[in-house]
């Protein structure tokens, strides 16, 4: 698969890396960013929380989105 940016851009010698979380496109490297997430479980009156946090892939818009500034 391609990169949805890149294609828009005219690049077509990218491949995908992963698919954006938020919005669902797909990303490379240069228009992805990694970032972490904590898990949320229900499990009644206990921790609700992982203690390690997951990663997760977002492309620059939902990125920028997210993190203004």
């Amino acid at each position: 698969m391609k990169c949805y940016d890149c294609a828009l851009s005219g690049r077509s010698d990218t491949t995908a890396i992963g698919v954006c979380t938020r919005c669902g496109l797909v990303i490379c490297r240069d228009h992805g960013r990694v970032t972490r997430t904590v898990i949320h479980q229900s499990r009644g009156t206990g921790a609700s929380t992982t203690g390690r946090p997951a990663r997760r892939a977002v492309c620059q818009t939902c990125y920028g989105a997210e993190y203004p500034g």
